[in-house]
């Protein structure tokens, strides 16, 4: 991994003045910036200009750093589908491999890639299967293929698939969506198509597993692992307990507030990153007190079930690919942690399911829809998907689709907003037991609403809010303004009509 120290735009003084400093409205522009010169010709001028009477900070960045772009415009839905403005979105939203100047954030992959869009310049490791769902319905297999191979190759590199293919966020990773991308391609080219991914895919079980054997009955946690009585199960972890260096303004100041070590904090928080759902209450001891985050403390549901998914697909392959030594273990593994899962996270009396927390040995009272991601790996029995699907008729489902949570915090993955991966794995898991009208409810109710949303305002959004509160179906909270473009709604919005016609 590269030194943060050698990059201007990630550390030093320059640095925290630009992010303190509030010089840009969104804290993430300035370490997505590209220097203009040699970084130490940069360093210099500022040492010598910083105390000068006259120097001006915003105009000493604007001279340095070349400023990200964003070409996404709105569409006028007068003249153009909600599908063609999508298909004709995708020019925008890949991009070629990265020929930056060394001096840019960006990690170097060796193939095309999917970004979301708006303050989202890069791609994302869990947003790029719910693109690829979109992408395969419209013929882009060769794409798909790609992104597996950026994948295998970040994990080469850093052990991992990161966060996003930023060097700041090569500390953490984010819900483990590569076996469900290689998925896609079996679907399409063959059990032959994703052999040579297993070394990777292998790899990065590893890396979630990685503390097994040192958790012990007295230390049980170490990085993404927690030893349980029933085997080793994961949490959300970063490797860096500092400020995030893309919200670095917004981090020292939840510091300030907080009544806590400051380094558990900045873990917490980063590790709500690494799950994706960055921010929601399922990870605050108080609801509405985000300086109460616990994320480390936390048996994720989601976490779990996709760990379960990739051992039991790793299994499946292993054994068509003639090595049924791995194949047995993998296979055990899964066994294991479904077991574990229905022991920590079921709770047989409200039906339904709910993170762990481990450091009071109880299950959270946080009813989110982590609780579908068990359906969509195939891991509930018939009677906890029935229990599940009675919950989310009756307490979740609204005019626009499924709600996150129940619970109106104002983080953006709460109450009311809606966002396009949990409805695609709801839909999905809620057919593979049967309850197929329902799933075809919640996948009408959510791709109505993108429609009216883009009828009026040409536009595809990041998350949208399925209540109706807002009167314009745009979602809202959270710690930047909403973005569109959108990867994932675009790719969902593609894909769920597919599961049923």
């Amino acid at each position: 991994m590269s030194s943060f120290a050698s990059y201007p735009q990630l550390a030093g003084e320059l640095f925290e003045r630009v992010q303190l400093s509030e010089t840009f409205d969104d804290s993430k522009t300035f370490v997505d910036t590209i220097p203009e010169n040699e970084v130490e010709a940069i360093r210099d001028r500022f040492e010598r200009e910083r105390t000068e009477p006259e120097f001006d900070l915003e105009t000493f960045v604007a001279d340095s750093f070349r400023h990200p772009e964003d070409p996404v415009t709105a569409a006028d839905p007068s003249r153009i589908s909600m599908e063609r403005y999508i298909d004709e979105l995708w020019k925008h939203l890949i991009r070629q491999p990265s020929e930056e100047s060394e001096r840019s954030t960006l990690l170097s992959v060796p193939g095309r890639y999917v970004i979301p869009g708006g303050r989202f310049r890069e791609s994302y490791y869990w947003d790029t299967y719910f693109a690829a769902t979109g992408l395969a319905v419209t013929g882009r297999i060769d794409l798909i293929d790609e992104l597996a191979k950026n994948n295998a190759a970040l994990i080469e590199e850093y052990g991992c698939v990161p966060n996003g293919n930023r060097l700041y966020y090569s500390s953490r990773s984010n819900p483990p969506m590569f076996c469900h991308l290689l998925d896609i391609l079996e679907s399409e080219r063959g059990l032959e198509s994703i052999e040579p991914y297993l070394p990777a895919l292998r790899r990065e079980h590893e890396f979630w597993m990685d503390g097994t054997k040192t958790a012990t009955a007295d230390d049980r946690a170490t990085r993404r692992v927690v030893r349980t009585d029933e085997g080793a199960l994961n949490r959300y972890w970063d490797d860096r307990a500092a400020p995030r260096e893309e919200s670095y303004r917004e981090d020292v100041a939840l510091a300030e507030e907080a009544d806590r070590e400051e380094r558990r904090l900045y873990r917490d928080v980063r590790a709500a990153c690494e799950s994706g759902w960055d921010f929601s209450s399922r990870w605050l001891a108080d609801e509405d007190d985000l300086t109460s985050i616990r994320t480390t403390e936390l048996l994720p549901v989601d976490l779990n079930a996709l760990c379960y998914a990739m051992e039991d697909k790793l299994a499946r392959w292993e054994r068509g690919a003639g090595n049924p030594d791995r194949a047995d273990r993998y296979a055990r593994a899964a066994y294991e942690r479904r077991r574990a899962i229905d022991a920590y996270c079921w709770d047989d009396e409200a039906g339904f399911y709910f993170d762990y927390c481990w450091t009071e040995e109880r299950r959270t009272d946080s009813w989110s829809l982590a609780a579908v991601v068990p359906l969509f790996c195939g891991l509930a029995t018939d009677q906890q998907a029935a229990a599940v699907a009675a919950h989310l008729e009756e307490r979740f489902l609204h005019s626009g689709g499924l709600v996150t949570t129940l619970t109106a915090s104002g983080e953006q993955w709460d109450y009311p907003n809606g966002w396009a991966p949990l409805h695609w794995m709801a839909a999905v898991g809620l057919r593979q037991y049967g309850y197929d009208e329902l799933a075809e409810t919640i996948a009408g109710r959510w791709l109505d609403l993108n429609r009216d949303v883009f009828d009026r305002s040409g536009l595809m959004l990041e998350k949208y809010d399925v209540t109706d509160g807002t009167g314009s179906g745009a979602g809202g909270g959270g710690e930047y303004p909403l973005q569109f473009g959108f990867g994932w709604t675009n790719g969902v919005a593609l894909a769920l009509p597919a599961l049923f016609y």
